[in-house]
């Protein structure tokens, strides 16, 4: 084994990274075993100093993250600051100056990850990202390495634990959202402000970042189709349940039959409580891939918090290390497929459709007359009224998302609807 230590730069202290240096801290004899050599904390660079953190030397805390990184000793960076800058100058900053870096950034993989990895190319660096997406959850790696022989045709999960845990408080209970919500903050599963995560943005990122992995082709964070979850009701559960399915906000990155293009998309989603995605609880993420030599596989496990993280960057510092005394790198980006990403107009799926009517004769006549002249096809109807109002529900079979988008259009227009009570999509199939 080598004496000499690889020496790392730690960029952030707050829940992650402070569990990155415990375990690097307790764990230092066993990492030095499976890299070759021992791993010694160099630096942690904070926004401010003067705060005691348990188990770091504080003359190693300094606020000055740039001349960290530039420092010429740093053999590996640990970027777990999040957002776009400075993490994305600090980041090629590090690669300029003789540093792999290793990211838990979703935000920043997502938008320029195709510069960053260009950027340790030139400078024969390692990026790893194990940790961007759904924590502690084996998933970059098997895609990008494990598959790498094999042709992913979709990949569909559950990405994000905060959302998850909100729909399933109410499928569980029949919460409304707001109810859902208001628990999820008290148990510490929201953010103050939950926007990221209800409103798909979280999920979006890490479609991406998913997509390009498994098509081999660069897929941004504006590329992906996002719709969040705020106005899914106890309703909509409802009649989910009835129809055997369930709801989860479901991040879906396909691949066309023809093969020449893909797509990326976050949305609520009814999906069969046969499916395994159906059974993810809680806070919990999961991620269901389809290939064709390996054909279904399933990854499991919590999506976030400091350990699990933690456990996802520590793995990627262990892989980036170990290049680094064989004076190696491991694989970088992988996008020669070049495929079409296109838009979300041309997605075709299930559609499960809940309208507000005049409960009388003909109506339905009507509302099938309307998704007929679209080429809509329709799979079930149920229709329930009282006192002149009548509830319809209209599930389709699979077509075009542009093609719904013209029929519900043309459905306001009916003086006998009343209204569009929600529109879901069907998945899971």
């Amino acid at each position: 084994m080598r004496t000499r230590p690889l020496k790392v730069a730690l960029l952030g202290c707050g829940v992650v990274g402070s569990e990155v240096a415990r375990i690097m801290t307790t764990h230092a004899d066993d990492l030095a075993a499976r890299i070759g050599a021992p791993v010694e904390l160099a630096g942690v660079a904070v926004r401010r100093t003067g705060k005691a953190r348990e188990g770091i030397d504080p003359a190693l805390v300094t606020t000055d993250a740039t001349a960290l990184v530039k420092r010429g000793d740093i053999d590996v960076v640990v970027e777990v600051i999040g957002g776009i800058e400075p993490a994305r100058t600090l980041i090629t900053t590090a690669f300029e100056h003789g540093a792999s870096v290793v990211s838990a950034n979703k935000a920043l993989l997502a938008q320029d990850g195709a510069a960053l990895h260009a950027a340790a190319e030139a400078n024969g660096k390692d990026l790893y990202y194990e940790a961007a997406v759904a924590g502690a959850i084996p998933l970059i790696r098997p895609l990008r390495e494990s598959l790498a022989g094999d042709k992913v045709n979709r990949v569909l999960g559950i990405v994000n634990g905060t959302t998850n845990f909100i729909l399933d408080k109410m499928d569980s209970t029949g919460a409304g959202y707001q109810e859902a919500l208001d628990e999820a903050t008290a148990l510490g599963y929201a953010e103050a402000d939950p926007t990221a995560d209800v409103e798909g943005f979280d999920a979006a990122a890490k479609a991406a970042i998913l997509a390009g992995i498994a098509f081999h082709t660069r897929v941004r964070l504006d590329d992906v189709y996002r719709e969040g979850m705020t106005e899914v009701t106890a309703a909509d559960f409802r009649s989910a349940n009835e129809m055997g399915c369930t709801i989860k906000l479901l991040a879906i990155c396909e691949r066309s039959k023809d093969g020449t293009s893909v797509t990326a998309r976050v949305h609520p989603a009814m999906i069969p409580l046969s499916h395994p995605l159906a059974s993810v609880r809680g806070a919990y993420n999961a991620v269901f891939v389809e290939s064709d030599a390996a054909g279904q596989l399933m990854f499991y496990g919590p999506g976030a918090g400091g350990s699990p993280t933690a456990s996802a960057v520590l793995g990627d510092l262990v892989a980036v290390c170990r290049n680094r005394l064989n004076g190696a790198t491991g694989p970088g980006e992988s996008a020669y497929a070049d495929l079409t990403v296109s838009p979300m107009g041309d997605v075709v799926t299930r559609y499960h459709i809940s309208l507000d009517v005049a409960d009388k004769p003909g109506v339905l006549a009507q509302v099938a007359t309307v998704f007929a002249e679209h080429g809509v096809s329709i799979d079930t109807v149920r229709q329930q009224g009282k006192d002149g109002e009548a509830s319809l529900v209209v599930v389709t079979h699979r077509a075009f998302d542009a093609s719904l988008s013209g029929t519900v259009e043309a459905l306001r227009k009916l003086d006998t609807v009343r209204g569009v009570a929600s529109i879901m999509r069907v998945e899971g199939e």
